[in-house]
């Protein structure tokens, strides 16, 4: 039961644009006073839980703070922290899964953990600042929009992986029964950079396309599709296989090698793909989520990902299944370039990574409407036209600057907006204590130690529920739709091809046997084809781009809408041309002379 009432306190007074930067008696003021740690905001109401037998009174919600208002310190440093364990799990996720693809070893792997957070603290203060540059553009959103290794890349880099061990550029191992494993290839990470950072200037350049022509060109029916499209396949890529017990070469089952057994045979408790042991503590996490969303106080509720990773990791650890030596060989202290890669750049991912791109400008657009409004600032105008401007060129500059912090592509994360919601508090203040927050934990290494030691089926459980959030998320961008005919026409085109792969990953795997002995740059080139079309997301996105483009809008006249007796509105030829579609025998005389009912002035 909701606890506020239906009038809420409104914004909190902005400063004065004149204050300085830095102000010695106001600062003394904040650290020294009761108001200026605590203020007059109500903690009791942020950290309460919502227990059955609990008896909810009414009480009003605390105060907004806008983007520029006096945040109380303390209030800061806990928004601050709520924020950074609302995106931690999604931020921890792609880099772990990145070392399980490549099969890296342990010191790696935690390092990549540490970079990607540390990476994405800096890169989102960027984000938040809103530098003038010159004119009306600028470099970043002015919100606090936090950045983090989009799930979009983490989908295209599966193709390009298993394109670099199918032709060879990544060892692969053969076994004594003649089986074959993936080798580990630190290099195909290094590809990866490379051809990130050359593709990022493609979001450099769209930053200074005018946000009506992006709009017009990628609408909620493509960023729709391809949100749904990077969900689904990240659920049966990653999410159900490490579920499973690890989504490495261990879910074929194989009889012998290394990963006969889950996630190796040198794990501490290791048992065959799919065991009921693995299953149960995966279904764990999942329920976890479930249950801190129901029960939990506002606090907790953003960080349930984190709550469901904590009560699999304590049950597991008492079964023996973590493995500690990731603990135990992380270094206390790290970062930045404590290990490095080979930047080059792989001809046959340029043009899939470009896709990529262009799908990050799209999501960037969406995050920033989300945030603005999640921020109480202008939705549209000029003002908020250079905020996506701003964020779509900090997003392409920080592809580039995370390529050279060793890291993946980042852009814009969702995730924090329901944190703003939630806390009331939309306050940069609290976004600059987030960024502090991941670069600490990336700083200290054996927190990265510990995140490398949770076990598959835990990270499986929860994954699973944050990719799918990802899918809901893109289900809710169709819902703008009209759902007109060409509406559906164009989903049905997109989906034939993006679940069509999805479900039979193989389809387009000998597209290209026919063509003889190609020279080295036709098969990049037909070998970049393939990755798009073998990449879910990327094929449908194409597909309804190009309808999109292509077949006229339909437009509804008034004079066809039908104001039935119950007051239900209906348009009878899109009623009927749907029936005829599917059979065009269904159309009865009642259809034929729908039009003949009266027609009432429309509302």
């Amino acid at each position: 039961m909701d606890s506020t009432v239906g009038t809420q306190p409104g914004p909190t007074e902005a400063p004065s644009p004149r204050r300085p930067i830095f102000d010695l008696k106001r600062a003394v003021h904040k650290v020294s006073t009761r108001d200026g740690w605590l203020g007059d905001y109500d903690f009791a109401w942020l950290c309460t839980p919502v227990l059955p037998w609990m008896k909810t009174k009414k009480s009003r919600a605390p105060p907004f703070y806008a983007i520029d208002a006096d945040l109380p310190l303390l209030l800061a440093i806990v928004c601050g922290f709520q924020h950074s364990l609302a995106m931690l799990a999604g931020l921890i996720t792609p880099p772990i899964i990145f070392a399980s693809a490549l099969n890296l070893d342990g010191a790696l792997s935690a390092y990549m953990i540490s970079a990607s957070l540390i990476s994405c603290g800096i890169l989102s203060l960027v984000q938040m600042s809103r530098l003038h540059l010159f004119g009306r553009f600028y470099l970043g959103t002015g919100l606090i929009t936090v950045v983090g290794t989009s799930f979009a890349t983490l989908s295209t880099a599966f193709s390009i992986f298993n394109a670099m061990y199918k032709s060879g550029t990544c060892p692969t191992i053969t076994n004594a029964d003649g089986t074959t494993s993936k080798g580990p290839c630190p290099d195909a990470y290094g590809y990866l950079l490379g051809t990130s950072m050359v593709c990022s200037f493609l979001n450099m350049g769209l930053s200074f396309v005018p946000p009506r022509i992006l709009k017009r060109v990628f609408p909620p029916i493509v960023t729709g599709t391809v949100i749904v499209m990077i969900g689904a396949s990240l659920i049966g890529d990653s999410g159900v296989l490490n579920w499973g017990g690890g989504s490495n070469d261990c879910s074929g089952r194989p009889e012998t090698g290394i990963f006969a057994l889950c996630p190796t045979i040198f794990a501490p408790r290791p048992l065959p793909w799919g065991s009921p042991e693995f299953i149960g503590l995966g279904f764990l996490s999942f329920v976890t989520i479930i249950l801190t969303d129901i029960f939990a106080s506002p606090f907790l509720k953003n960080a349930s990902i984190i709550v469901g990773l904590v009560v699999g990791c304590i049950v597991a650890g008492a079964a023996g299944y973590i493995d500690g030596s990731s603990i135990k060989t992380a270094p206390a202290i790290t970062f930045l370039w404590v290990h490095t890669f080979k930047i080059r750049v792989y001809g046959p991912a340029v043009l899939p990574m470009l896709a990529v791109y262009i799908s990050l400008a799209m999501e960037a657009i969406g995050d920033i409407a989300a945030s603005a409004e999640a921020s109480r600032v202008a939705v549209d105008g000029l003002e908020f036209d250079s905020r996506i401007q701003g964020g779509v060129l900090a997003d392409g500059i920080g592809g580039f600057l995370s390529a050279c912090f060793t890291n993946a592509p980042l852009s814009i994360f969702a995730q924090n907006n329901g944190v703003i919601v939630i806390t009331r508090c939309a306050n940069r203040t609290a976004g600059r204590w987030c960024c502090f927050f991941l670069i600490l934990f990336g700083i200290l290494g054996k927190i990265s130690g510990v995140f490398l030691a949770i076990p598959n089926p835990v990270l499986g459980g929860v994954t699973t529920f944050l990719f799918a959030s990802v899918m809901t998320s893109g289900m809710r961008v169709l819902t703008y739709l009209k759902w007109n005919r060409r509406d559906r026409f164009i989903l049905a085109s997109a989906f034939s091809f993006g679940v069509g792969n999805l479900l039979v990953p193989t389809w387009y795997g000998h597209l290209w046997d026919g063509v003889d002995n190609p020279s080295v740059g036709l098969q990049g080139f037909l070998d970049s084809i393939t990755i798009v079309l073998e990449t879910p997301f990327l094929s449908s996105g194409l597909v309804a781009v190009i309808l999109n483009l292509i077949l006229p809008a339909e437009e509804t006249m008034e004079s066809n809408i039908v104001v039935h007796e119950d007051g239900n509105e209906v348009d009878p030829e899109a009623q009927t041309s749907d029936r005829a579609h599917d059979d065009p025998e269904s159309i009865d005389e009642k259809d034929r002379d729908v039009k003949k009912a009266p027609i009432e002035p429309v509302h």
